[in-house]
Parts: structure tokens; C-alpha cells; sequence
């Protein structure tokens, strides 16, 4: 079995398992980059979801100001195609992490290459809530804060998986194109050791790993969301 991989796969083998070029360094820089940026783009993807539904005119505090500017930041930045997002914003994360390349500095442009599609995902989610709820709970005198998290969050929870699955699964592929142009990874490991080399071997096995992560995360978040589910 050892001979007949190491007789499909040369390139594969080559690479090794360790070192900066191995394969287990390119899943970790992949997990790394997909959490650090799921976790940042994350919260400020709900800031902005929560916000522009809450500021909407038929929100709990309606603000046409507020409303606005959430919106069009949301819409300009989910504009910008990332590879473009990438190179505009180089200069803000080297004023951020102190450098321009590699894994760590991937996360300033992941995170805000998938905060709008997220925040538009959320905004979607939690505009789905009963509104009889909300009027309920404003009508028993809930807080605001108890109407954010007690009504919308808790209410629309398995909404809000089911779209962030949607949204990791996005995630891992910016990952692999952000890996494409030097952040590392199984996207670099596809393009710069698999497609420019001409190792066919080491793209497939690098694509197929990309896609045994996406299988994970569309598990587990289906699971969560209907075992959260109150339908």
C-alpha cells in the first residue's frame, strides 16, 4: 500500500508531512486562517447584521443615519472583489500585523472580505423572527438588550447557523485563494507546489482536503442548526 501511494503521489510524498513546506503545516495555516478570520469577520459581521436590523424602520430603534451608514459600509466592502480587497487594503494590514505577507497578515483581509456577506446573512436570519415575539416582549416591557439576545438572537439561533455554516464554507475558500498569492495553506500548496509545478498529484490531494473540511463544516452545522431548531 506504502509503495503503490508513494508510486501515485511522488509529489505528495516529496512534500513530506512536516517543514514550512509540509503537509501538516498547510492544514494548520489553513485551520488558522479560517478561525482567527471566522472569529473576527464573525463578531463584526454580527455587529453589523444586529445593527441593521435593529436601525431599520421597522426596527426596535429605528435610526435612518445609522441604518444608512451600516448598509452602505456592508455594501461597498461586499463590492470589493478579494483578490482586489487583498492588494487595496495592503498597507492597512501592515499597519495592523507590521507586514504585508504571510498567514498572520491573511486575517486582516479574510476577515474583512467575509464580515458583509456574513452581516448580510444575519441581517436575513434575524429579519425572519416573528415580529408578534419581539411585539410581545416590547409590550411585557423587555430591555433592549433583552429583546437583542432574549427574542432575535435566541429565536433566530438555528437561522444563524445554518448561514454560518454558509459563511465558513466561504470562508475556507477565501482561504485557498488568499494561500494562492503567498498566506500558505492548502491553497498555496495547490498553486505554487501543485498547479506551477505541474504536480497534478499535490493540487487533487490539496483540493481534496479543502473539500473534507467543507464536508466537516456542513455537518456539524446542519446538526447544530436542526438539533437548535424550534420547528
Amino acid at each position: 500500500m506504502s509503495q503503490w501511494f508513494t508510486q501515485t503521489f511522488p509529489n505528495v510524498v516529496y512534500q513530506g508531512w512536516t517543514g514550512d513546506t509540509g503537509w501538516l503545516t498547510a492544514i494548520t495555516q489553513t485551520l488558522f486562517m479560517t478561525f482567527w478570520s471566522a472569529l473576527f469577520g464573525g463578531l463584526l459581521g454580527l455587529i453589523f447584521g444586529i445593527g441593521l436590523v435593529i436601525t431599520a424602520p421597522n426596527g426596535i430603534a429605528p435610526n435612518r443615519a445609522l441604518f444608512w451608514l451600516f448598509d452602505k459600509v456592508v455594501s461597498i466592502f461586499r463590492a470589493v472583489p478579494f483578490i482586489i480587497l487583498l492588494a487595496a487594503i495592503a498597507p492597512f494590514t501592515k499597519l495592523i500585523v507590521g507586514t504585508q505577507i504571510g498567514t498572520t497578515a491573511a486575517l486582516v483581509p479574510l476577515s474583512l472580505g467575509v464580515f458583509p456577506f456574513y452581516a448580510r446573512q444575519v441581517q436575513v436570519a434575524l429579519a425572519e423572527v416573528d415580529g408578534g415575539i419581539v411585539e410581545a416582549a416590547q409590550a411585557v416591557g423587555a430591555s433592549f438588550w433583552d429583546i437583542v439576545f432574549g427574542v432575535y438572537l435566541r429565536e433566530g439561533r438555528s437561522e444563524i447557523i445554518r448561514v454560518s455554516t454558509v459563511t465558513l464554507i466561504s470562508l475556507i475558500g477565501l482561504t485557498a485563494m488568499a494561500g494562492a498569492i503567498g498566506a500558505g495553506g492548502l491553497g498555496n500548496m495547490a498553486i505554487s507546489y501543485g498547479y506551477n509545478r505541474f504536480a497534478s498529484d499535490t493540487t487533487w490531494v490539496a483540493t481534496i482536503l479543502v473539500l473534507i473540511f467543507v464536508l466537516i463544516v456542513q455537518l456539524v452545522g446542519d446538526f447544530l442548526a436542526k438539533k437548535l431548531s424550534h420547528k
